[in-house]
């Protein structure tokens, strides 16, 4: 199998692994949207050290502790992301899978935008348009909804600034995970025993699917990182960017055909201005890279 071949593999399996993840989360309803965010880090964590471990690799997870800079860094990102995770988990849980996957959606054209306002980058005129046909989509749909997408906005601009700033910081993505989630651990272990005080703690208490769900969640978040640094780095950036749309597409059809949400022609109008964005987008970015391999053929 060629790198290529293997990049691909990677790659789309990790944008599987997140598709799908509605359907791992939907059973886990009965327990609360924090208790689950704290039982992924903690067993994240624990996962994620022991791979270290076994690689040989702590002494990279050590040198990144002791850069303060960075540690102050990732402890914004390690914010940003359980900010994420929480409105995620809650979506899902509350039938909001249609929604969230719009936030996926959205996310490449606010990474555009980020990319512009903070780093001074520059658009053509095919990805203006794109923002363009984006922005009407969201406001079409905050029209009709009567108000806007919150929880399609928060996962957009939660996950695009994590990835942002991810991007300027200096660090490999299995250390940096393992560093956002030790500054994350304290808080979720506290949060765990508090549950289990006041009697709604799951673990030990809930039936062993629901147990083993919990603990599962944790090297499915590790794996699925892994697979996708790895095929980043054997892919070019557009076919990344492109492979990044298997993510939302399954999760709304995990929301449409799964769980039976609700999807009106009249909404229908919004998503399709925001795939008609993302088309033009992504053929842009494909073009681009062609270009650039013939130039340098």
């Amino acid at each position: 199998m060629t790198k290529t071949s293997k990049g691909f593999t990677a790659a789309g399996a990790a944008f599987a692994i997140w598709g799908v993840f509605p359907l791992y989360l939907h059973p886990l309803q009965q327990v609360s949207p924090l208790q689950v965010i704290a039982h992924r880090v903690v067993w994240s964590c624990m996962f994620v050290l022991a791979w270290m471990a076994l690689r040989g690799e702590l002494s990279s997870l050590r040198a990144t502790l002791a850069n303060r800079s960075v540690v102050w860094r990732l402890a914004v990102t390690a914010m940003l992301i359980t900010t994420n995770w929480v409105v995620y988990v809650w979506a899902v849980a509350n039938g909001h899978v249609v929604e969230s996957s719009l936030g996926y959606f959205i996310n490449p054209l606010v990474n555009v935008l980020l990319g512009v306002a903070l780093l001074s980058e520059r658009l053509t005129r095919a990805q203006w348009t794109a923002v363009a046909l984006a922005a009407t989509g969201v406001i079409y749909l905050t029209i009709l909804a009567g108000s806007p997408p919150w929880i399609a906005l928060t996962l957009a601009f939660s996950f695009g600034t994590y990835g942002l700033i991810r991007k300027v910081v200096k660090v490999e993505s299995l250390p940096g995970l393992a560093t956002e989630t030790l500054l994350l651990l304290p808080f979720a272990v506290m949060y765990l025993i508090w549950c289990e005080s006041v009697g709604t703690g799951a673990l030990g208490h809930a039936g062993p699917a629901i147990q083993a769900l919990l603990i599962g969640s944790g090297p499915l978040t590790a794996i699925a990182l892994f697979l996708f640094a790895y095929g980043a780095r054997l892919l070019p950036y557009s076919t990344v960017g492109v492979l990044q749309y298997i993510a939302p597409t399954l999760q709304f059809a995990c929301g449409v055909f799964a769980f039976h949400e609700p999807f009106e022609r009249t909404r229908a109008i919004g998503f399709a201005l925001i795939w008609a964005a993302l088309l033009i987008y992504a053929g842009e970015g494909l073009w681009l890279s062609r270009r650039q391999q013939r130039a340098f053929a």
